[in-house]
C-alpha cells in the first residue's frame, strides 16, 4: 500500500502527541497548534496542580493520580487532538487537486484512482473530467 508524501500517519501524530504534548502537531507541521497545546498545558498545570505533587513526581516519588489529573486530561486531549487532526488534513489532501488538476483520490469512497482510467475502480464513481466535478456513481444512475 504506497503512500504519498503528504499524507500523514494518524497514528504517529497520536503516540508522538502522547510522548510529548505537542509533538504530534509538531509532526502535523502544525507548529502555533503545538506552542497552543503547550501554554494550555503549562497553564493548567500552574493553575490546577499542587506544587508538592510536581516535586514528588520529579523526584520519582508516588504520586496521586488525581493530583495531576488536569494535567493528564490536557495530555489526553492534545492525543486526540493531533488523532483527527491528522485524519482531517488527509482528507482534505484526497479531495484537492493536484496542480495538473486531477483528482489522486476518489470524491465518493477516498480510495486512491487509476490515471489511465475515467471511474473510480473501488465504487464505480464516475469521475468525468477528472477535474472533481460532480462525480456520480455508476449503480445510481
Amino acid at each position: 500500500m504506497s503512500q504519498s508524501a503528504s499524507e500523514k500517519r494518524p497514528w504517529l501524530a497520536a503516540l508522538l502527541a502522547a510522548l510529548a504534548t505537542g509533538l504530534g502537531h509538531i509532526y502535523l507541521q502544525r507548529w502555533r497548534r503545538a506552542l497552543g497545546w503547550l501554554a494550555i498545558l503549562f497553564g493548567v498545570t500552574t493553575l490546577f496542580v499542587d506544587p508538592a505533587a510536581l516535586d514528588a513526581l520529579a523526584n520519582g516519588n508516588a504520586v496521586d493520580p488525581l493530583a495531576v489529573a488536569p494535567t493528564l486530561v490536557v495530555g489526553g486531549m492534545s492525543v486526540l487532538d493531533a488523532y483527527f487532526l491528522a485524519h482531517a488534513q488527509n482528507a482534505l489532501d484526497r479531495l484537492t487537486p493536484t496542480e495538473d488538476g486531477e483528482l489522486s483520490h476518489c470524491p465518493h469512497c477516498g480510495k486512491e484512482l487509476d490515471s489511465d482510467i475515467e471511474f473510480c475502480h473501488w465504487c464505480t464513481t464516475e469521475l468525468g473530467e477528472r477535474d472533481g466535478t460532480s462525480p456520480t456513481r455508476a449503480d445510481d444512475q
